[in-house]
């Protein structure tokens, strides 16, 4: 995806980039007057072009948590694909919800056969992504630190080269209903760090590095990081915690610490068994899933399915669940461009064919997608779970590229097993993955 396309001659310079979100007013009623100052500075640093700007408000019809059998739907095609491109020696771990902000701020830019694919491939529309995006932090907000931390940031990136013009009513959308942190900087080295610290910054630096360079045709970059951090209503006590045996699925066995306890809510089918561990606050959850003997993993998720995942959530049931889960900390990377043409979003990848022009314009050339980079961290262990993830969307110009009680179940995690994030509101997880092999 390395074509290098001459830069055109000089247009006029982003001074009109924002002119009408410049006339929204802040609350001690400053505007921005989208001048160099609020551009980029003469020494050519980054600049914050929503300094002085009030995001407009905005209406929703549907609360966040009605949108949930579309974006667990999602969840488990994203997962499921990305399952199939997985390294033997990785333990994957993706938050659906952050690809879900990240490619739906870039969808505010697409329009034609490029939307509809990328609408196909989220499942849900554009607008409806919108609103979803807005109630959901809107719920947020309202849930406080009390419940544990789950933080969402968006922020737009793109080049002060005066080649390309942002479009201001894209600009202005995602400003509106994604609360994007919007940037003009001129794409250098400096850049890098600034992008860089910005993700470490808003995931409490738990993905510290989200880019190596930026590329002769980079135009923008569109970015999402998420951060949670939260304790468990009961925490392990030291007697709870001792070393049990896990073995992967090629038969190799490792002794482990695990934690060891009896939770009071199960999820499972016919194929698997899990339970569900309640975060401080009971707003947010550990869930595990662990197929029964004799099926892996693969098997299981290959019959797995947005509907029936929200089915099992919606209604996990109180049940006495001896559990142990082994502590473990992980993180995963991968580049998503092949994932998500296989989720039927093409167009937006292929340099001709992509239509961005809601996005911007480049004299150098048609807008297209990149590549989507997506980085993720969590650590489980007595006390709670911390975990992060960072998306970043990269946009180019010319480039290549129960009544009585029932007998206790038993789910102990001593073999590969699926696990989750999930928001107990929503009933959909913001991270899912599968632990094949735990790091001593």
């Amino acid at each position: 995806m390395s074509r290098f396309v001459k830069k055109a001659a000089a247009m006029i310079v982003l001074l009109a980039v924002l002119a009408s979100t410049a006339g929204c007013t802040s609350g001690k009623g400053n505007t921005n007057s989208g001048n160099n100052e609020n551009r980029t500075s003469s020494e050519g640093k980054t600049g914050n072009l929503m300094e002085g700007v009030t995001a407009r408000a905005v209406e929703v019809v549907k609360e966040a948590s009605e949108y949930s059998p579309e974006l667990n739907d999602f969840a488990i095609r994203l997962f499921k694909t990305c399952r199939e491109i997985k390294k033997d020696d990785e333990n994957m771990l993706i938050s659906p919800l952050s690809v879900l902000f990240a490619l739906a701020m870039t969808a505010n830019g697409a329009d034609a056969e490029t939307l509809a694919q990328m609408e196909k491939t989220l499942g849900i529309t554009a607008a409806e992504l919108n609103e979803f995006a807005y109630a959901y932090r809107k719920l947020l907000a309202e849930r406080g630190s009390e419940v544990g931390k789950l933080e969402l940031a968006n922020s737009i990136w793109f080049t002060s080269d005066p080649r390309f013009k942002a479009e201001q009513s894209f600009l202005q959308l995602n400003s509106d209903y994604y609360n994007a942190d919007i940037f003009a900087a001129p794409f250098d080295a400096a850049t890098v760090k600034d992008i860089n610290a910005w993700v470490n910054e808003k995931t409490d630096g738990m993905i510290p590095q989200i880019l190596n360079s930026i590329s002769d045709h980079a135009v923008m970059f569109l970015i999402n990081a998420l951060a949670f951090d939260a304790k468990w209503i009961e925490p392990y006590y030291d007697f709870q915690v001792y070393d049990d045996t896990f073995t992967t699925a090629a038969g190799e066995k490792k002794t482990l610490p695990y934690l060891h306890n009896t939770e009071n809510v199960y999820i499972g089918d016919e194929n698997a068994d899990g339970f569900v561990k309640y975060y401080k606050g009971g707003r947010y959850a550990f869930a595990a899933l662990l197929p029964k003997e004799g099926m892996s993993v693969d098997e299981y998720l290959a019959a797995l399915d947005g509907a029936h995942l929200n089915e099992m959530l919606v209604n996990r049931t109180e049940w006495e669940v001896y559990t142990s889960v082994p502590k473990f900390e992980t993180e995963y990377s991968v580049e998503m461009t092949e994932i998500l043409k296989g989720m039927s979003m093409t167009d937006a990848f292929d340099p001709i064919a992509a239509n961005f022009s809601k996005l911007g314009k480049s004299e150098a050339g048609n807008v297209s997608i990149d590549g989507v980079v997506h980085k993720t961290f969590i650590a489980v262990d007595e006390n709670g779970t911390k975990a992060g993830a960072a998306t970043m969307v990269m946009m180019a110009d010319g480039a290549d590229f129960i009544p009585d009680k029932p007998e206790p179940k038993e789910v102990y995690l001593t073999r590969p097993f699926i696990y989750m994030l999930i928001d107990c509101e929503t009933n959909s997880p913001f991270f899912i993955g599968v632990m094949d092999c735990p790091e001593d």
